[in-house]
């Protein structure tokens, strides 16, 4: 591990690779597990803001869990994180014609409704960010429906710090991310 500003950082983001292999794993991310995704505290008030232009993008049944829901939850351990579809998939996950889970808000997006392209948990995933009271711990998450992804980034040689250079500018800012290269030669 080592440190940037305000930030602890695993050395894992930068030594493992990763590059999404969504013909292999099909969205897995956004349709397994037993939980949303996390959101930020300024990020509730954007989805309540944006959810008129990304309802016309959802299935039937993310919007019957949103309009049941919320546009957000909030769980008992006080986290904030995207609603779920029958305790499975994100409620706003749509599929494309070859059954790839996708995400509905990053298509308004895409078709130019919106300008936000989505939680930035997504965006940053295979990194983790956990904010605590002095500093923030960013890691990355090892999850076996990911291996596709992890041996096309091999085979690619893109690490994981590469493959979300964009949302982790997004999060933390182009000086950051800079930092954060120039340590990447040193390991």
């Amino acid at each position: 591990m080592f440190q940037l500003g305000k930030t602890i950082i695993s050395d894992d983001v930068i030594k493992k690779d990763f590059v999404c292999n969504l013909s292999a794993c099909k969205g897995a991310c956004c349709i397994d597990g037993d939980a949303g995704a996390p959101l930020d505290k300024e990020e509730i008030e954007i989805l309540e803001s944006i959810y008129p232009k990304v309802k016309p993008f959802l299935r039937k049944e993310g919007i019957a869990a949103i309009e049941a829901q919320g546009t957000y939850i909030t769980t008992e351990d006080g986290e904030l994180e995207t609603p779920l579809i029958d305790n499975a998939d994100c409620a706003y996950v749509v599929f494309d014609e070859n059954n790839v889970a996708m995400c509905a808000i990053e298509e308004a997006y895409n078709q130019g409704e919106i300008k936000w392209k989505k939680p930035v948990s997504c965006h940053l995933y295979p990194i983790r960010v956990r904010d605590y009271t002095e500093f923030s711990a960013v890691n990355y998450h090892k999850w076996q429906i990911c291996d596709d992804a992890c041996e096309l980034g091999e085979e690619l040689g893109v690490p994981v710090y590469k493959f979300v250079k964009e949302a982790l500018i997004r999060k933390f800012g182009e000086d950051w991310y800079a930092e954060l290269e120039k340590v990447a030669k040193t390991l």
